[in-house]
C-alpha cells in the first residue's frame, strides 16, 4: 500500500509498504479523506519538539472499514472517523473522563504513525462510526470541530452574549460557525484581509474586524484561536469585566497583566483537543443539522498524489482547510 512518510522536516514522499498486520482488536481502513492540520504543518516544518521522525503524517482521517479483527465490534463497510490521540484509560485523568490530558497519550502523525495512506490499521478503540446523514465533506471536519465543541462547552453562548473569535484559520472559522449557530452575537477578528473577506462572504450575521477596530471591555466571551502573543494579550483587553476567555490557540508566551485579570475578574479557560467519546458524539449531532455552516472551512481538495502541492497551499497561510482525497467520496 502507498502512504506518505515524513522522513525529516520538509522531506515528504510517497513510499510503498507491505500490508500492515491486523490484530484481533484492529480494523483495516480504506481511507477516503485526510485533512491537513496546523500541527501537521508544524511537524513538517520541524517545529514540534515532541515529534518523531520518520513518521507517517495525518490525524484527521475518514475511512471505510475494509477488514476487522476477531474482537473488533465493527463490521466491514462501516464508515468511520478516527480519534487520533491515544490514552491509557487507567490514570486519574482518564478515570475522570479527561482523556485529553492523559499523560501517556500519543498523537497520530506526530509521535505515532498517522493516516495519510491508502490503507491503515488502527485499534477499534480509536474509531467511531459516522451517521449516514453526514456527508463526507462534513464528516472529515468531525475531529477539528470536536476541538471547538470541547472548548465551547466551557461557556454559555446564546443571543444575549457578544462573542469575539480572534483568528480565522480552521479552528477559528469552526468556532465562529458554531458560536453563530448557537445564537451568539459574533465578531471575527483577524489581521488577514482574505480571511475576513471569506468570513464576510459566508457568515452573514458575523461582524468582521481588524484588531485595531475592536473595542475594549466589550465582549462577554472571547475565543482565542490565533495562537499569537498579541491576540492573547488583546483578549484580556477586549473582554468585559466578569467575562470569559477560552484559549484554543497556543502561543509559547505572552505578557499578562495580573492586575487587569484580577480587577476585571476575568475567567480564563485553557482547552486542549477533546474528550472521547462524548465530544465526538456531540460534534456528529451538530453536523447532522444543515444550519451549522461548516462547508466554507474547506478551501481545496487534492488527489493524494498531489500531496506536495496540497502541503504548499496549506503552508501559504492563504487557505482554509486543505483535504487530501485517497478514495471515492459518498
Amino acid at each position: 500500500m502507498n502512504g506518505l512518510t515524513l522522513e525529516s522536516p520538509s522531506r515528504l514522499k510517497i513510499v510503498e509498504k507491505d500490508q500492515e498486520i491486523l490484530h484481533e482488536n484492529d480494523v483495516r481502513l480504506k481511507i477516503i479523506y485526510g485533512g491537513i492540520c496546523g500541527s501537521d504543518l508544524s511537524v513538517y516544518n520541524g517545529k514540534l519538539p515532541h515529534a518523531d521522525y520518520p513518521v507517517r503524517p495525518g490525524h484527521e482521517i475518514l475511512g471505510i472499514i475494509k477488514e476487522t479483527g476477531t474482537k473488533s465490534p465493527y463490521s466491514a463497510g462501516e464508515r468511520v472517523i478516527v480519534q487520533p490521540n491515544t490514552y491509557c484509560g487507567e490514570c486519574e485523568y482518564c478515570l475522570q473522563g479527561k482523556t485529553n490530558i492523559c499523560p501517556y497519550k500519543k498523537s497520530l502523525g506526530i509521535n505515532a504513525d498517522g493516516g495519510f495512506a491508502e490503507e491503515v490499521v488502527i485499534d477499534s478503540k480509536y474509531v467511531m462510526s459516522v451517521d449516514h446523514g453526514i456527508t463526507d465533506k462534513r464528516a472529515i471536519l468531525i475531529e477539528p470541530l470536536a476541538v471547538i465543541v470541547h472548548a465551547l462547552k466551557k461557556v454559555t453562548i446564546n443571543e444575549k452574549k457578544k462573542v469575539a473569535v480572534i483568528g480565522c484559520g480552521t479552528e477559528g472559522m469552526l468556532a465562529l460557525a458554531l458560536a453563530d449557530y448557537l445564537g451568539g452575537n459574533v465578531s471575527a477578528v483577524d489581521i488577514n484581509e482574505d480571511k475576513l473577506r471569506k468570513v464576510k462572504n459566508n457568515y452573514e450575521a458575523v461582524k468582521v474586524n481588524y484588531p485595531e477596530e475592536v473595542k475594549n471591555n466589550y465582549f462577554d466571551i472571547v475565543i482565542e484561536a490565533a495562537g499569537a502573543k498579541s491576540s492573547f494579550e488583546q483578549s484580556i483587553d477586549i473582554v468585559k469585566p466578569g467575562g470569559e476567555i477560552v484559549c484554543v490557540g497556543m502561543t509559547p508566551e505572552a505578557q499578562l497583566s495580573v492586575t487587569t485579570l484580577v480587577r476585571k475578574e476575568i475567567t480564563l479557560y485553557g482547552s486542549i483537543i477533546y474528550n472521547v467519546p462524548g465530544d465526538f458524539t456531540q460534534t456528529m449531532e451538530y453536523l447532522k443539522v444543515s444550519a451549522l455552516n461548516v462547508e466554507p472551512v474547506i478551501s481545496k481538495i487534492f488527489p493524494f498524489h498531489d500531496y506536495q502541492q496540497a502541503y504548499d497551499e496549506a503552508l501559504s497561510g492563504k487557505q482554509g482547510k486543505i483535504i487530501l482525497q485517497f478514495g471515492e467520496e459518498k
